[in-house]
């Protein structure tokens, strides 16, 4: 007779979905370029040698150098540290600012729900992207900028999500009896309520942190985010936006990188979503 758990079960069949095996090798292998990447990369990402400019792909540089003659996989390879970093600290500090406030508007309503709602109009008017840019401008370009910028307008949307998801839970019947018992405010929202609300949350959370690597790249494309010369996927193909039609692996081989990453993130969303999606 089998011992394990309903959750257990549903996670070995999870992980048994091609598209979501797939996700998570991805992740894995991703993980591991951005922890060790000195160990990894074939040389110093930054190392210019002047007689090895825009050499195509070889044996001794299989993604080609770039147009100072630096090894493109060394810094394709490199480049993972900072996006994985973007895609956690770029939505980890919205995440948690918007799952405290969605549960305590959620919770409360009345003159905060106003005012949030009126908040959320405001910020979702404009486009995400115009207005992150917009607020890195004025800040300046780099990364803990962007941070910034990402969080003071993600945040909405996380807070959205769970004061639907609280106001949802609030019509069960084990929130009434927490009220009947006399658990204190802060009792019901954090051990009750918001456990059974953060399943939409966390799944959304792995969506944006592949949109997250979008964004940073784009912003770094732009120079609003990483500066040169730090190996990032946005700097590496603004580095290579000339050079298309002559030296495309310079555009190609980060541009491939980040739809892997971003291919990654969706898949294990996808199966997140279906592991925790309650049972009736």
């Amino acid at each position: 007779m089998s011992t394990s758990s309903p959750f257990s079960r549903r996670l070995v069949k999870m992980l048994r979905r091609p598209g979501v095996l797939l996700g998570v090798v991805i992740l894995l292998v991703s993980t591991v370029l951005a922890v060790f990447p000195q160990y990894l990369s074939p040389s110093d990402p930054n190392f210019i040698d002047y007689k090895a400019i825009r050499l195509p792909p070889s044996l001794s540089h299989p993604f080609g150098t770039d147009t100072l003659g630096r090894d493109c996989l060394s810094r394709v390879i490199w480049a993972y540290s900072i996006n994985m970093q973007m895609a956690i600290l770029a939505t980890v500090f919205a995440l948690v600012i918007g799952v405290i406030v969605g549960a305590l508007v959620g919770y409360y309503r009345g003159i905060a729900d106003l005012i949030f709602g009126r908040v959320v109009d405001a910020i979702i008017t404009f486009p995400f992207l115009v207005l992150v840019i917009a607020i890195v401008a004025v800040l300046g370009p780099g990364l803990i900028n962007m941070y910034i910028a990402i969080t003071l307008v993600g945040w909405v949307y996380y807070a959205r999500l769970m004061r639907a998801e609280i106001i949802a839970q609030m019509g069960n019947d084990y929130a009434a009896a927490g009220r009947v018992m006399g658990y204190s405010d802060r009792r019901i929202i954090f051990r009750h309520l918001l456990p059974n609300a953060i399943t939409p949350v966390l799944v959304y959370w792995m969506t944006d942190m592949a949109l997250a690597i979008l964004l940073g790249s784009s912003l770094g494309y732009l120079g609003l985010g990483a500066q040169p010369p730090q190996a990032e996927w946005g700097v590496l193909i603004a580095e290579g936006r000339n050079f298309l039609t002559t030296a495309w692996w310079l555009s190609l081989m980060p541009g491939i990188a980040i739809v892997l990453t971003g291919l990654g993130f969706s898949l294990v969303g996808d199966g997140l979503a279906d592991l925790l999606r309650p049972r009736q």
